[in-house]
């Protein structure tokens, strides 16, 4: 007999179907929360402004925290979305960050 197994994700929020799960640490606490796209969307649009005010934590290694993962110019999507919004920039919440918004981020920060 074949078995189908379904692992449907729902929002912490307001229950809803989770489009994402997202990690983040607040006072030395990781946390991870499942959210659909406009709460993930909300989320990373209260964050934005102390992202661009914050520093990124370095490690025992002078590196900085975080997956490591970079793009090309050295500087995650994630920080140049979080900055991108707090200017009030139209960035999306996943996918490519455009060359627009990525030559405006490394104008700001050179």
């Amino acid at each position: 007999m074949a078995k189908r197994v379904q692992v449907i994700h729902t929002d912490d929020i307001d229950g809803s179907e989770a489009a994402e799960t997202i990690s983040f640490a607040l006072d030395g606490i990781n946390y991870t929360i499942d959210l659909s796209a406009d709460n993930a969307k909300t989320l990373r649009d209260a964050f934005a402004p102390y992202i661009a005010a914050g520093e990124r934590e370095r490690n025992a290694a002078g590196r900085r925290s975080g997956s490591g993962r970079r793009k090309s110019s050295g500087t995650a999507a994630t920080d140049i979305r979080a900055w991108a919004a707090a200017q009030g920039m139209q960035v999306s919440s996943r996918g490519r960050v455009s060359a627009e918004v990525r030559e405006a981020y490394e104008r700001a920060h050179s």
